[in-house]
């Protein structure tokens, strides 16, 4: 993947965002503010024994003596005792003032060229241990099906994540992979109710909502070979954003020291803009959305 910094033009940006699906922001968000985040999400969690014995929450290491399956955040299974403390850490002051940070939101209204911008309140933050599974291979758009309104993805990383600790990768140039192959399940779904049809768990999906988890099968199959992944060396303060239909997954998470990968995914559209009403409530474990 190629960043740019802060100060690249914003026609240059838009003209990248365009043309490759995504744009990589270096230092966007102060990375004290980032990493103040990172150390109350993990300290938030640590009555769960996620975090290895005389660690610092802000360094998030792994507990290797827990099965990584088990400790899994939003989008896997985690153990029953984790799942209160997983949703409240999507509800509290720290968050919000984190989703609201105004060199955050004033990007996106200038990038976009907003004069306001809303975000949908089903943000996410989450988190990867080593040896856990991977965040599937998807475009945004399959389970954001309730509104035809465009929408701009924030990923956030929430902490130094290198391409070996469970970054984003995204398939190059797949932004019109993606639009087609939503048109095929659109086809497909036509006969379906309005709610089966917005869904990503219908009957014409996989059971998880995503395309694939075989990252090489995938670009194999279905971009024939042609399209390579991309994967970056993130920083605390980077953010990259990406289009609605931009296919992307994250890698395993293989961090030598144990850290686990902490994110967050941010969706934004123009203010008055038709929404995904589904996506108005605060995340829920469970809510099959």
């Amino acid at each position: 993947m190629e960043p740019v910094d802060l100060w690249t033009p914003l026609k240059e940006m838009r003209k990248r965002y365009n043309r490759n699906g995504y744009i990589w922001i270096k230092n966007l968000l102060p990375r004290e503010d980032v990493l103040a985040m990172r150390e109350h999400y993990f300290h938030h969690l640590s009555p769960t024994g996620l975090l290895a014995p005389n660690t610092h929450p802000r360094d998030g290491i792994f507990n290797p003596s827990n099965d990584p399956l088990s400790f899994q955040g939003v989008g896997g299974h985690p153990q029953a005792q984790c799942i209160q403390l997983l949703e409240s850490a999507h509800t509290t002051p720290e968050y919000e003032t984190f989703c609201n940070h105004p060199a955050l939101r004033s990007f996106v209204r200038n990038f976009m060229g907003w004069e306001q911008e809303t975000m949908l309140k089903r943000a996410m933050m989450r988190h990867n241990c080593p040896g856990s599974l991977a965040t599937g291979i998807h475009y945004d758009k399959l389970f954001l099906r309730g509104s035809d309104a465009d929408f701009l993805t924030a990923w956030v990383p929430i902490g130094d994540c290198a391409a070996s600790g469970g970054g984003l990768m995204y398939l190059e140039d797949s932004d019109q992979l993606g639009r087609e192959l939503e048109h095929e399940f659109r086809e497909n779904a036509k006969n379906l109710s309005d709610e089966e049809r917005m869904s990503a768990f219908n009957k014409h999906m996989a059971d998880d909502g995503y395309l694939s988890h075989d990252a090489e099968g995938f670009r194999q199959t279905q971009a024939k070979g042609k399209l390579k992944w991309l994967v970056g060396d993130f920083e605390a303060g980077d953010v990259v954003f990406h289009t609605p239909y931009m296919i992307h997954s994250s890698a395993a998470n293989e961090d030598e020291k144990g850290r686990i990968r902490l994110g967050s995914d941010l969706r934004f559209y123009e203010a008055g803009a038709p929404v995904d009403g589904r996506w108005c409530n605060h995340w829920k474990n469970g809510d099959k959305l």
